[in-house]
């Protein structure tokens, strides 16, 4: 393998370097569409980062890093959470290709970013940390590329390192891809070694995409984002025929004629075209009322309806949360912020939702608490407005006896993403829990101590498969409940940080669940209605009135807390009542003046709890919901 440095690039032999202005490619055959899919911090952005610079859009230097990681959430963490496509103009053995990469996130929280993407390319870079070997998500691309029947392209990543064992990891790579050791490309993107080769595989290795240039133009928006100006920008895969700026268009779901007004290629850097064709990925505008989403076709006037269109999947959502404003003045920024990110962000589902305590908001839906926490810091960062966020719950299934007598479920089967929508236990047939396929590779020593990790969470074991000689494949089916939680710190703790973690979704199946309520002297308060397994009741109903406890502030009587299913109290804490002491100024006397004081607080303190209407401070509410 050649040592080849980026700093050096203008003595690379048999390559030129073509000025990103020159956008006259229009050749389908000399077009290629790819994407980098790889386990989380495996080196996909700086390998984005070296293709920039052998392909001239960005001059080599540590001050162009994290080049297609706009997001300041995604400087800060050091994560792509946005799948960014950059147009490259690269010339080899005398003939320039153009090169549409897309940089896809690694976290399983963001599959959907990949999802979309691989849809507007013909392969992929596999790309495998060098040191780390294959991890959980690695298997989980792997998988995505081949069921896209994507052209892969395996790398090893950070050979340099000292620690780097290319011969180990492919053997890994055999035993559980079947691919051979001869076809892995090895490259150190952070140094730029082997990524010209790399370039020359995807040239060389992938097809051109499969587009009819001479139909009528048609195109798939893969991705949205609101502009302040320009309104509703998309990027958008041409599958067939052309399209110029100024020509009429319409959409798929709204027949409505559209003028176009902005056409670029993103290099990342917009630069403005005025025809696009077949087989490239573009930036599409219709101006400020054009509209656009995430799944929809843009079409030309002429295009018939009765063509066929593969529907997109349908997004699972694993986590719900709610948010509220943190004071209801700001109700109309936060919506508006809502809506604008909920556009560039298209696996989130808003429903509005209120609640006695913290008023107007919206329940929201996520693919997982990363998902969740990008979400809330995006609106904070990119939006300034501040949030409250409820503890993260996950959706549930009933099946109700006789869906005619309860007037909110039209079929028998009813999908509850809030403990407060659910009937009557008399009227619920039976309940059914979101479960996933957990996969874990885990080095062997720590075998015993994931299992009984998975056990305890309510998990069963699936047939595990040995890596190599120090690593194994563990795969369990588990609860969503038991895993969005704190399943995967608690499996780096254990395993001191070696293990990595992998999830997909496994449907519903029967499971023993119940409505847990918290009573306060008496009063159901429903914010805090929870739906828990039969075998969590104690656990969770001690756990949450001992929190109660110590949020509520005293009050002039004694305040019961309690956890009740069914009737049947299955915790309780009393909050002791302030005392005053009347019996201060008594100075010696007869004993039945002090008996006779005592009764008189006595009966005053039942009459004031006989009538006593207990206010949970808003306060006490935030700190015991949010997470």
């Amino acid at each position: 393998m050649k040592n080849l440095y980026i700093s050096n690039l203008r003595n690379l032999p048999r390559r030129s370097y073509s000025s990103h202005n020159d956008t006259k490619i229009i050749d389908v055959s000399k077009i290629r569409n790819f994407s980098i899919v790889a386990h989380v911090d495996h080196g996909k952005s700086t390998l984005a980062d070296r293709l920039l610079e052998i392909t001239g859009v960005i001059k080599p230097g540590n001050e162009n890093k994290q080049v297609l990681d706009k997001l300041q959430v995604e400087r800060e963490r050091g994560i792509t959470v946005k799948a960014v496509t950059a147009s490259l103009n690269y010339t080899y053995n005398n003939e320039q290709y153009l090169l549409n990469l897309i940089d896809t996130p690694g976290h399983v929280d963001f599959s959907n970013e990949v999802v979309r993407s691989v849809k507007a390319c013909q392969g992929v870079i596999f790309l495998v940390d060098a040191n780390e070997g294959i991890q959980a998500q690695t298997v989980a691309v792997h998988s995505l590329a081949k069921r896209n029947n994507l052209v892969i392209i395996p790398t090893l990543n950070k050979v340099d390192l000292p620690r780097a064992n290319p011969e180990n990891v492919k053997a890994q790579l055999k035993s559980l891809f079947y691919i051979e050791p001869d076809t892995v490309l090895s490259i150190s993107a952070k140094k730029g070694w082997g990524v010209p080769e790399l370039i020359e595989a995807v040239i060389s290795r992938i097809p051109p995409p499969t587009v009819e240039v001479r139909k009528p133009f048609r195109a798939s928006i893969i991705d949205t984002w609101h502009d302040k100006f320009r309104g509703i920008m998309c990027l958008a895969y041409i599958e067939s025929g052309s399209v110029e700026v100024g020509e009429t268009v319409r959409w798929r779901s709204d027949s409505k004629p559209h003028v176009l007004k902005y056409l670029a290629l993103l290099r990342p850097n917009e630069e403005p075209i005025k025809k696009a064709v077949a087989g490239q990925v573009v930036m599409v505008g219709c101006g400020p009322k054009g509209g656009g989403c995430v799944g929809d076709e843009l079409l030309s006037m002429e295009s018939a309806d009765g063509i066929k269109v593969a529907s997109a999947p349908v997004v699972k959502h694993m986590v719900y949360a709610g948010i509220f404003p943190s004071d209801q003045s700001q109700h109309t920024q936060l919506s508006d912020a809502i809506r604008k990110l909920a556009l560039n962000d298209s696996a989130v589902s808003v429903t509005v939702d209120s609640s006695p305590a913290l008023g107007q908001g919206w329940r929201v839906g996520f693919l997982g608490l990363l998902h969740l926490d990008v979400f809330t810091q995006r609106l904070l960062q990119e939006h300034k407005a501040e949030a409250i966020l409820t503890a993260p719950s996950v959706p549930y299934k009933i099946k109700v006896k006789g869906s005619k007598a309860i007037k909110q479920f039209k079929g028998e089967e009813a999908v509850i993403t809030n403990p407060l929508q659910l009937p009557d236990p008399q009227n619920i047939e039976e309940y059914y829990e979101p479960f996933v396929i957990g996969t874990i590779i885990t080095p062997v020593e720590y075998i015993g101590a994931v299992t009984t990790l998975c056990v305890d969470r309510r998990g069963t074991p699936l047939p595990s498969n040995a890596v190599d000689d120090k690593m194994t494949m563990m795969q369990f089916v588990l609860p969503l409940s038991e895993v969005v939680i704190d399943f995967h710190d608690t499996l780096k703790s254990l395993t001191s940080g070696f293990a990595s973690f992998d999830y997909q979704d496994h449907g519903f199946h029967p499971s023993a669940l119940v409505r847990m309520d918290v009573l306060i002297n008496g009063v159901l308060v429903d914010e805090l209605t929870t739906i828990v397994h039969t075998s969590r009741l104690e656990y969770n109903a001690r756990k949450l009135t001992s929190k109660l406890k110590e949020m509520i502030p005293r009050q002039m009587v004694q305040v019961a807390i309690q956890a009740v299913v069914g009737g049947k109290v299955l915790s309780r804490e009393t909050l002791k009542a302030y005392r005053k002491d009347v019996t201060a100024k008594l100075y010696g006397g007869d004993v039945t003046r002090r008996k006779k004081l005592l009764k008189q607080q006595s009966e005053g303190k039942k009459k004031m709890r006989s009538v006593a209407n207990i206010k949970i401070p808003r306060n006490t509410f935030i700190d015991v919901l949010k997470r």
